[in-house]
């Protein structure tokens, strides 16, 4: 068992001052404000938990989609925990079928040894308009066919995640999906209002990378976007990067939907976390320049952000206040997760927690309450 003291500790929610906690066997058993430090380990700066990221495509110089397997895993856990990531969905593109079966295996095994960060899987696409794709591969694109329902259904591995456009799906589909405890998002989308409208009745819950990809808020048709913002029960990622969303677009969303609907997300590919400048995806160079990925004709491929910058740009680009910076990286995502042990910082919660200085650089992390 650890103890632990620090002066100022971020439970997910709210500021709490002198704070004493204990960590057993990976769990945090007690958890006391406005206490003595004792003989506890005494941390410094403020303590939050770790966080969590949605949309993980690669990192580290590994690319899911390319290398779908233990190891790719294992590298992107990796680069992504030293920036403070201590839970990921590993993100699949639109791809074909065996991808993506191959990918799922490769997170069902890491379910089963209990290893990592993985607490489930997305697969973004291929279920998504071509007039939206950004990078993703046209000859890829289809319509939800039986072994693709029968792969996001699996029971083995952890919370799925599906993003979807709601004109190349049906409700009913949406709403099997939603029946099997899958979450279905909209994004890579062209539709109309009405049209996300009836995927949020259906049971769709989020919106991926919001903005980016989707059809935008204007006079006479709100779009996908306008959707998502009225929608109030409806989770949105934000890429906070400052070339995806700029920092007045992501701070109204946030001021309109609140810290408790908007999740930091990365969005980050291979390059991420490492020193690649470049990759092939699929046939077609990407590119690192100035801090975005993009392909040769300009358009987006994915980000190198890691989460600890996703913070530290809603902080101090957007203006966002530490706290609510903080609550979007981690007990937003898990909520929008429906994970009650991982997001917060409370008895029976995982021991998964950061240290950050005064600026929210990370001084220090512990994963199933082990120092990372």
């Amino acid at each position: 068992m650890s103890d632990f003291f620090c002066s100022t500790l971020f439970d997910g929610t709210h500021l709490l001052q002198d704070v004493r906690f204990t960590v057993h066997d990976g769990y945090i058993s007690t958890l006391t404000a406005n206490a003595q430090a004792g003989n506890a380990e005494q941390l410094t700066g403020l303590v939050c938990p770790g966080y969590i990221d949605v949309q993980v495509n690669g990192g580290g110089g590994e690319q899911f989609n390319h290398n779908p397997t233990a190891a790719c895993l294992a590298q992107m856990a990796k680069a992504h925990l030293a920036h403070g990531t201590t839970s990921l969905l590993p993100t699949v593109i639109t791809d074909d079928i065996a991808i993506m079966q191959q990918a799922a295996d490769a997170v069902a095994a890491a379910h089963r040894q209990q290893s990592g960060c993985f607490v489930g899987i997305h697969f973004e696409g291929p279920h998504l308009s071509s007039a939206k794709k950004g990078m993703h591969s046209a000859r890829h694109l289809r319509a939800i066919s039986p072994p693709e329902m029968a792969l996001f259904t699996r029971k083995d591995l952890g919370q799925v995640m599906v993003t979807v456009a709601p004109e190349q799906v049906s409700t009913s589909q949406i709403a099997e999906l939603v029946g099997q405890n899958v979450i279905v998002s909209v994004g890579h989308t062209n539709a109309s209002f009405e049209q996300c409208n009836e995927a949020f009745s259906a049971g769709a819950t989020g919106a991926t990378h919001l903005f980016n990809a989707m059809s935008g808020l204007s006079s006479r048709e709100p779009g996908v976007v306008g959707s998502a913002l009225y929608n109030e029960h409806i989770y949105c990622g934000l890429i906070i990067d400052n070339a995806h969303v700029h920092p007045a677009s992501a701070t109204l969303a946030i001021r309109l939907k609140g810290p408790q609907h908007i999740m930091l997300i990365t969005d980050a590919m291979a390059p991420a976390a490492s020193d690649t400048d470049h990759f092939m995806y699929q046939g077609e160079t990407v590119f690192k320049q100035n801090g975005t990925l993009n392909l040769a004709d300009g358009t987006l491929a994915g980000s190198v952000l890691t989460m600890d910058e996703a913070v530290m740009n809603a902080h101090q680009l957007a203006g966002i206040s530490r706290e609510h910076a903080l609550q979007m990286a981690t007990a937003t995502p898990a909520t929008f997760l429906g994970l009650s042990n991982i997001g917060r910082l409370a008895p029976g919660y995982i021991g998964n927690f950061l240290t950050l200085d005064d600026t929210l650089k990370i001084t220090g992390r512990w994963h199933n309450g082990q120092a990372a």
